[in-house]
């Protein structure tokens, strides 16, 4: 049975980023194999993660629902598409991707998500971890295809802002009962310090961070560059402080 992780936040907030570390480290660790699933129909986990996606759930049911694919006889519509849903896995060593991204019409999202949700959590028996990067926003969780999970990790950026999102994806979970093992809240792209104003929001809102991640310029540098995240030295301050987080959930 796999461990999973969500990460959920408001756009802008560094999910990606901090999902690709977390795999970073599961990685570096050797406790594979890894199930990354990037649930955010603008997909870029996969830049970050340096692999080079073909295919994605969103491609593989638009062309279904074109009839664009012409089904073998002897088996039904069903059992073709999860055969056909096994060629948007993109396979390396430990870690294996999955993206959701969507159809070419509109109104694409909800039942990519919903094939998605059912498709990972057949893959998800075969890995150690999975780890889901979602969509900016709540619209994931009023879906509820963000549940089922272990770990959530809710994401905010050095914001009042950011935090007040947190408070409400923390208050949609709870509203929604979500099956959700357990939540923690990540104050990305910190300075020096917790800004007092941000501070007295968090206090406002009863939420205490489990963790901060330093604003770190390599992070930006291999962003702009187009670098995988995975190749971040040790040395980074984000990788640091991602690490030193995710052993300690773990």
């Amino acid at each position: 049975m796999s461990f999973s992780i969500a990460v959920a936040g408001k756009g802008g907030s560094g999910k990606t980023s901090v999902a690709s570390l977390i795999i970073r480290y599961l990685m570096k660790n050797g406790v594979g194999p890894i199930l990354a699933i990037d649930a955010d129909p603008n997909a870029n986990l996969g830049e970050s993660l340096g692999l080079d996606i073909k295919r994605t759930v969103g491609l593989v049911l638009d062309d279904f629902q074109k009839d664009k694919i012409k089904i073998p006889p002897g088996i039904n519509k069903q059992d073709y598409l999860e055969y056909k849903l096994n060629e948007v896995i993109v396979e390396t060593e430990g870690l294996d991707l999955v993206t959701m991204g969507r159809g070419e019409g509109p109104e694409c999202y909800c039942y990519p998500n919903l094939i998605l949700k059912k498709f990972a959590d057949n893959l998800a028996k075969n890995y150690a971890y999975m780890v889901m990067d979602n969509e900016a926003g709540m619209e994931h969780l009023s879906r509820r295809t963000t549940q089922d999970v272990d770990e959530l990790l809710i994401i905010s950026d050095h914001s009042v802002k950011g935090v007040r999102t947190v408070a409400r994806i923390r208050d949609l979970v709870a509203e929604l009962k979500l099956s959700v093992k357990r939540q923690s809240v990540i104050i990305n792209f910190v300075p020096a310090r917790l800004n007092p104003l941000v501070v007295e929001e968090l206090n406002r809102l009863e939420i205490n961070p489990r963790a901060t991640i330093p604003l770190d310029e390599e992070v930006y540098e291999y962003d702009l560059k187009l670098k995988p995240l995975l190749d971040l030295p040790d040395t980074s301050k984000a990788v640091m402080a991602v690490s030193d987080s995710v052993a300690k959930l773990l």
